[in-house]
Parts: structure tokens; sequence; C-alpha cells
């Protein structure tokens, strides 16, 4: 059995994470997904859902056989407690794939980084990052109250 690991913060569910797991789910037979604690999110604005909200909301997912907390001192500790074959980044993380591959040898934990298919929009409207359903509500709330002004609504 190929074990998978998929990690990222999560906040915000969109079609982009969907996408991303789903593919990271055909690189093997299971797919674990390491949610990041705040604490470990330093590349972006914090989270704005907790923790526990995100790995619920991840673990909901079809494509993902369990979702788990990351450590909120060590990345590599459920990674070296799941003992994957396969890492599968997503397509647009800022980690780098050597960079992993080298953490991991170190850690003597034996297994490949992939790194997931990007997904386009597929119809006007549609968003594939948190941060710009964030900015998107902004806009919104800050508009005229209703969002008239942008013209974003479904």
């Amino acid at each position: 059995m190929t074990r998978v690991v998929a990690q990222g913060t999560f906040d915000l569910l969109h079609p982009g994470h969907v996408h991303y797991l789903e593919d990271a789910a055909t690189h093997g037979d299971e797919l674990h997904v390491i949610v990041a604690r705040q604490t470990n999110v330093t590349h972006k604005p914090d989270p704005i859902l907790c923790a526990r909200q995100r790995r619920d909301m991840v673990d909901a997912l079809g494509a993902v056989d369990e979702a788990h907390l990351g450590d909120s001192e060590d990345v590599f500790v459920p990674i070296e407690r799941l003992d994957p074959d396969v890492i599968v980044l997503g397509f647009d993380q800022h980690h780098d794939e050597a960079d992993i591959a080298g953490a991991l040898a170190d850690r003597g934990i034996d297994c490949r980084v992939e790194r997931a298919t990007s997904r386009e929009p597929r119809y006007d409207g549609e968003v594939l990052s948190s941060g710009d359903i964030v900015d998107r509500i902004l806009r919104r709330r800050t508009a005229d109250g209703d969002g008239a002004a942008t013209g974003e609504r479904p």
C-alpha cells in the first residue's frame, strides 16, 4: 500500500484545495493530510480559522483518508509518524522539493517528493485562493454594504 502525505494551511477551503488533494490522492492508495498549526504559518498572514476547524473541514473531503494536525514545534514529527511513501506538495506551495528531500534524508525518512498539478478556474468568478476570497469579502464589506459596487455577486 502506498501512503501519500499532503500538507498545507487549508484556510477557507476552495476548489484549488480540493484539486490539490484529489491530485495528491492519485499518487497512492491512502491519503493523509497534515494541516499546519498557526505557529508554523510564517510565509503568509495567520489563518482565519483555527487549526481544528481547518482539519475537520479537510477530513470531510472524500479524497482524504485522514487529516492530522501538524506539530507546533517540528513540522517533520507527523511525517515521521506517518512514514509516507510520497509527499505531494501543492503546485504553488513555497516549499522547494530539493530542500524537503534533503531534510527527509537527514532524518532517515525514505520517500519521494512530488508536485501536484495546477488548476485553472473553470468559470468566471471561480476563486482558487484563500487570499482572493478574503480580498473579495473585504471589498464587499467596504463597498456600499451590499457588494453591488464590485459586481461580484454569484
